[in-house]
């Protein structure tokens, strides 16, 4: 286990935070020793908090071109069948990730190959689970295509918390699976989009765990980019019949 690099300043502007506190106490009430003792438990819980939402666990990614890897910790909220309307611009099955402030916020490439596309978006900061973050919140969009030209596209979503999405990657990248892409501060919420086809291997409400657990396998064709309504329409009844597709979203909190 190890503090992520973008920790550093916050872990430090908290250090120094707990010190003129601590500082001010001691200098203006001496004597009142409970309230010191308050104060001090209060910025010990602080600084743990701070630490541990920085931490970055060493884990080991069991690499496989046919699955899709979690891109980060927290809670499946979304699984559903919908239109990308960004750049793939037809129908995907899409799977939300809840990020908690206690869940690891660092955020990993569910698949190996090519970054074809990254856009920055500005936006609103709805509250993480509300059905528009993904279209209305300031978010990231990035499309990464695989050795067999299937491309898999995922968002990092700031939430009313989380107001600082970082991110590692550009156009052109050639980049391996489970290795990360970005980073979210407190509290946000991650979506991949993933081929008609795909075999769903989590369940609403499932515990994940980024660059562990697996999403989906995808399709063994590749499929077109821009399936005809007629073949998107087959395809997800052929996934719906093997797994049903829920459709609720949830305040997972």
């Amino acid at each position: 286990m190890t503090i992520h690099k973008e920790g550093y300043t916050s872990i430090a502007l908290c250090i120094l935070f707990i010190f003129v506190v601590n500082a001010v106490i001691q200098f203006y009430f001496p004597e009142a020793h409970t309230v010191k003792w308050i104060v001090y438990i209060l910025s010990f819980v602080l600084f743990v908090i701070i630490l541990q939402f920085f931490r970055s666990p060493n884990i080991s990614v069991s690499e496989d071109e046919k699955m899709v890897l979690c891109p980060a910790d927290g809670k499946v909220v979304v699984i559903e069948e919908t239109t990308e309307t960004e750049y793939l611009k037809d129908k995907r099955i899409q799977l939300s990730v809840f990020m908690s402030p206690v869940n690891v916020h660092v955020n990993r490439n569910p698949i190996a190959g090519v970054v074809k596309y990254f856009k920055y978006n500005p936006g609103k900061y709805l509250v993480a689970w509300h059905p528009k973050s993904s279209t209305e919140n300031e978010r990231t969009t990035i499309v990464i295509e695989n050795a067999a030209g299937v491309p898999v596209l995922f968002r990092q979503i700031a939430g009313a918390l989380a107001r600082r999405i970082v991110w590692y990657v550009k156009e052109g990248d050639k980049v391996e699976q489970g290795q990360q892409f970005g980073f979210i501060k407190f509290g946000s919420r991650v979506d991949v989009f993933l081929p008609l086809g795909s075999t769903i291997k989590v369940d609403l409400g499932q515990v994940v765990k980024g660059g562990r657990t697996v999403l989906a396998e995808l399709p063994a064709k590749a499929a077109q980019l821009k399936p005809s309504k007629k073949e998107a329409d087959n395809a997800f009844e052929t996934v719906a019949a093997a797994r049903p597709v829920k459709n609720t979203i949830k305040k997972q909190m």
